[in-house]
């Protein structure tokens, strides 16, 4: 299934594209897609449903992030080894954990604000993994059966707040609009092998990052495994897998984003992204 949202910001309707690509109401059958929202039970409750009974929405309608909001937004570092050779960084021997702010959830097309005090803000396509159950110790072979689904993420970064401010890097993530999610949710039926799965982003209409997943250091087995050791991850948990290489802070010169710039942004299967950039009023 292809779970979405549409409608005005704060506004948003639950939804399901069906077989031919018409965006359906799901608002008088589901809350929203959230939480337990995003739990087994609720998307085997949506697929029992007979979807073309549901109402058909109107184009044009505005699609907003694919959850509502999220228990924890969670990120993994230098996860694409290509992407940590242009850091000029060792290879991680383990996950690197770091969480966004879960006010920096936006919607695929909403315009990208540059905070106050930006100097360097930076691009991140990655996979994002949607976690379905409670999960902790598991194992890496069941881990991907603790995965609800999949969605794209622009994983905005502040560098210099990121890297050159004292403290964690959560403060370089946070701002608001530096978490598109979506287009869709699709669910794990759907992606058979995460580890296969192309992925790009274009700035301005040039191509910068080109590649997939199978470049990670850590795949989403390892990486659900590896955290359930530390913390319960649960349902609606969204986990961002980390960034292949052509982020404008490897550049030479570096390169970083300026009101009025274009990032359209896709992962095979999960739909695509376009966001403008624009200044903090």
């Amino acid at each position: 299934m292809k779970l979405l949202r549409v409608g005005p910001a704060g506004q948003e309707k639950p939804a399901i594209l069906d077989a031919e690509g018409r965006v359906r109401d799901l608002s008088a059958k589901v809350a929203d897609f959230a939480g337990a929202g995003v739990s087994f039970a609720a998307l085997d409750a949506i697929r029992a449903l007979d979807i073309a009974a549901l109402p058909v929405l109107e184009n044009g309608l505005r699609v907003g992030p694919c959850l509502a909001w999220v228990p924890n937004f969670y990120c993994i570092g230098l996860n694409y080894a290509k992407h940590a050779a242009e850091t000029g960084s060792k290879p991680p021997a383990e996950p690197i954990l770091f969480s966004k702010a879960s006010s920096a959830l936006s919607g695929p097309f909403d315009p990208v604000v540059i905070p106050r005090g930006s100097e360097k803000a930076d691009w991140e396509v990655e996979l994002g993994v949607v976690i379905g159950r409670e999960t902790l110790y598991v194992s890496e072979a069941e881990a991907l059966d603790h995965v609800a689904g999949y969605c794209v993420i622009n994983d905005v970064s502040e560098r210099a707040f990121q890297i050159e401010r004292s403290g964690q890097w959560i403060k370089g993530k946070s701002a608001p609009t530096f978490g598109p999610v979506g287009p869709w949710l699709v669910t794990a039926d759907e992606v058979p092998d995460p580890q296969a799965l192309a992925l790009s982003l274009d700035l301005n209409g040039e191509r910068v990052q080109d590649s997939d997943t199978s470049d990670m250091i850590f795949s989403v087995r390892e990486i659900v495994s590896y955290m359930s050791r530390f913390m319960r991850l649960m349902p609606g948990d969204i986990i961002a897998t980390g960034t292949p290489s052509g982020v404008g802070m490897g550049m030479k010169p570096q390169r970083f984003l300026r009101p009025g710039d274009v990032m359209e942004l896709r992962v095979a299967g999960l739909g695509g992204q376009r966001q403008t950039v624009v200044a903090v009023d």
